[in-house]
């Protein structure tokens, strides 16, 4: 595809994901305003298997020689001594374990190791090396220097893969394959830069499945998770959303919000309630709006504002995609709000702006 009927694609398409837009309530709880998209899922359902699939016979570009894309295969000792101790693990449910590294935001970084092997890596700090990529670097850019392409062939153990990318993947976060590794670029459509990559191996890719899969032989699925550790995948998950919201923030100059635990715990309920109920909306039938549930929680604030989304691969992809949507990014970034709770309900996602009262 051209590169300019590429850049015409990212900066005409209208992307609607499955997220619910922002709402702001004033000193008086009013509700000001609830907008809604018509809804899409963002996760794609595996298509039948497909025994015509012929592995590409395109040359890949080389594996990276230098970056945090070395890490891709070697063992946790080498992560460790490359960047020391995780701050803490969270579990994942593609099998690895992701190592945080939160210490600083322009620094920010999640390694994911399975079986004491690094499968995966989602860097979005700035200061991190991402080669053959940088963060913040021009869409242009990329297309101009990366081969593009709107199928991934891969075979894996004797099983062939095809993975489909539409013209948004194309768009917002498109793969490049790099010899083995396969890299996925978020891309920040507002301001036409990389916002965040991914770099995965092959079968972490096969797991995930985050585009439309055609496949022949043995589809490869993680593990189904117990209910005890789908809550070890909320916990987590909850802290790299918070964690991720403070990365954007200070990187358009924003202070870093404060985690509130009683607003978290009303995020929470209501991602269980959207569960439980069939129902993705900011409306709960029987919990009533954002102010109602704020109440109920006991939460004083001056404004607020929600985020939900549902069906998304983890929280990375969560919040790219909070990010690429216009009223979504306006809470993400509203500097008047002051705290944050975030709540996790397996693939249901709320996140809860307030701004505390002054006293």
């Amino acid at each position: 595809m051209p590169l300019r009927t590429l850049i015409r694609i990212l900066i005409l398409s209208a992307v609607f994901l499955t997220i619910g837009f922002y709402i702001n309530i004033n000193d008086n709880n009013e509700n000001n305003g609830l907008i809604k998209n018509n809804n899409t899922l963002e996760m794609k359902q595996s298509l039948p298997q497909n025994p015509d699939i012929k592995p590409s016979e395109k040359i890949s570009s080389e594996k990276p020689k230098e970056g945090l894309a070395l890490l891709i295969g070697k063992n946790v000792s080498v992560l460790e001594k490359e960047m020391g101790l995780p701050v803490r693990i969270d579990e994942s449910l593609y099998g690895y374990q992701w190592y945080i590294y939160n210490q600083n935001y322009k620094s920010y970084l999640q390694v994911g190791v399975e079986n004491k092997r690094v499968v995966t890596i989602y860097a979005i700090g700035g200061n991190l090396d991402v080669a053959p990529f940088e963060i913040g670097q021009p869409v242009e850019e990329i297309f101009n220097s990366q081969f593009i392409d709107t199928n991934i062939n891969l075979e894996y153990k004797g099983s062939s893969y095809r993975f489909e990318l539409t013209d948004t993947d194309l768009n917002l976060r498109p793969m490049v394959q790099l010899g083995d590794i396969y890299v996925q670029l978020y891309i920040d459509k507002f301001t036409g830069n990389l916002s965040s990559v991914r770099f995965l191996n092959a079968e972490t890719l096969i797991k995930q499945r985050p585009y439309e899969l055609v496949y022949s032989g043995a589809l490869i699925e993680a593990t189904a998770p117990s209910e005890d550790f789908w809550k070890e995948v909320e916990a987590g998950t909850q802290q790299e959303i918070f964690d991720l919201t403070n990365v954007i923030r200070v990187r358009n100059k924003l202070e870093p919000l404060l985690w509130d635990e009683d607003t978290a715990k009303a995020a929470f309920e209501h991602s269980k309630d959207m569960s439980d109920s069939n129902d993705f909306s900011h409306i709960s039938k029987k919990f009533g709006d954002l102010a109602e549930r704020l109440k109920t929680a006991k939460v004083v604030y001056q404004a607020a504002g929600e985020n939900i989304a549902a069906n998304y691969t983890d929280g990375p992809a969560v919040v790219e995609g909070w990010l690429n949507s216009k009223s979504h990014r306006e809470a993400l970034l509203n500097e008047d709000f002051s705290h944050l709770g975030v709540g996790v309900y397996q693939k249901y996602y709320t996140q809860n702006f307030i701004q505390k009262i002054e006293q």
